[in-house]
């Protein structure tokens, strides 16, 4: 009998967690290695942000909270949610979690059953199949057209939804590809739901305020608000205010969804750091201009990325319109062989190589359920881009 738990057959280790320790273990052996599988901003903390937490130390506000946030937290995040989203929640019905991973752990270990399906479009963050089978349930991939931005259809949408369909994992921007929904799309997208009243929406709205192009957010229950009482929207304060380290995420939903939540967080992990909620009021009630200054450095990083990569021989790259990542397509470097003799018949193959060769870290696009691709986060600085993308383009041009 195996000691460990049979679950664990069912997951596999985070393909963009590797990819960052092994650039990170590299570094530290002495190899020029440039790191761009991490999906972390390069900015700082704003100092208002740490102050706050700095006073919430100096305040003694160092002890125990409740399970899923202190109500200051939750009165912040409702008027986050009323002022950009146009949703009204109340207090009761909004999670707190130690970040927005946790969040979408603890709605799925809430609600699925075994044999319980989720819809998930591909390409797709890497741990929301695997969130799932922890879970018990099973993930339905349904693959986004290149040709729309890895983006899904309607029809598509509605030819995998099943009596077994408890939840639709919606991403927008996305992550891995960028790809984000406008409103037409999405609510294209929303009125399949509208047809099937048992299947619910968790919208992971983590890059919100990273949009380019005049390119407008909106979530699912903003666009369909009779899909109010079935819809999770998840978000946190990682990506937009560079506080991926404080591990603060947050959701709003139904009460009964969020009393089951808080009950899995409750015999898990308790509460989330009391100095990281502190730093997360501030965050979201305070000033939120340098969204928009921060939001054009990436702008600019995208477009840099995004020219130099289809410049690169066998390289074709849509250009997306949010988040820091794009994902372009190396179908063309297929059944090569690198200067270094590296055969590369996979992405994965080619990241290895090009990893190995040039030095350059990337996530291969077989962990996020479509290839052949690969990852770049762009959330790093220019000089840094530019030279990995030069080795990029050098690496292509030795393939044959």
């Amino acid at each position: 009998m195996s000691f460990l738990s049979q679950t664990l057959d069912r997951v596999k280790p985070s393909p963009t967690v590797a990819v960052t320790q092994l650039a990170a273990e590299l570094k530290a052996a002495g190899r020029d290695v440039i790191g761009l599988g991490a999906g972390e901003p390069d900015f700082d903390t704003p100092d208002n942000i740490k102050a706050a937490a700095v006073a919430a130390i100096e305040a003694g506000k160092t002890k125990y909270t409740a399970p899923d946030g202190i109500i200051e937290l939750k009165e912040a995040i409702c008027a986050k949610f009323k002022r950009e989203n146009g949703l009204d929640y109340t207090p009761k019905q909004i999670s707190v979690s130690t970040g927005g991973k946790q969040v979408l752990y603890n709605a799925l270990m809430a609600t699925l059953n075994p044999g319980d399906e989720v819809i998930i479009p591909a390409p797709y963050w890497v741990s929301y199949p695997d969130m799932v089978r922890l879970g018990g349930g099973e993930p339905v991939i349904v693959e986004g057209e290149r040709q729309l931005g890895y983006k899904i259809t309607p029809e598509a949408l509605e030819a995998a939804i099943t009596p077994k369909t408890k939840w639709f994992i919606f991403n927008s921007p996305s992550n891995p590809t960028g790809a984000g929904y406008s409103h037409d799309e999405l609510k294209a997208i929303t009125e399949v739901l509208m047809r099937h009243e048992h299947v619910w929406v968790m919208s992971d709205d983590m890059y919100e305020h990273l949009a380019y192009d005049g390119f407008e957010f909106t979530t699912p229950a903003q666009i369909e608000p009779r899909l109010y009482d079935r819809t999770l929207t998840v978000n946190g304060v990682s990506k937009a205010y560079a506080m991926t380290g404080w591990r603060i995420g947050y959701a709003g939903g139904p009460e009964h969804l969020i009393a089951a939540m808080r009950k899995i967080q409750g015999q898990s992990t308790t509460n989330p750091s009391s100095i990281s909620q502190w730093a997360a009021v501030e965050a979201l009630n305070g000033p939120q201009d340098f969204l928009a200054d921060r939001a054009e450095a990436f702008l600019r990083r995208r477009n840099l990325v995004v020219e130099m990569l289809n410049a690169c021989k066998g390289i074709t790259c849509e250009t997306p319109e949010g988040a820091f990542y794009v994902y372009p397509s190396i179908a063309d470097c297929m059944s090569t062989t690198s200067a270094g003799g590296a055969k590369i018949a996979t992405d994965e193959d080619f990241c290895k190589a090009l990893l190995e060769e040039e030095g350059v870290a990337v996530v291969f696009g077989a962990a996020f359920g479509l290839s052949p691709n690969f990852r770049v986060s762009y959330a790093t600085s220019d000089e840094a881009l530019k030279e990995a993308c030069t080795r990029i383009a050098r690496f292509c041009d030795g393939l044959s």
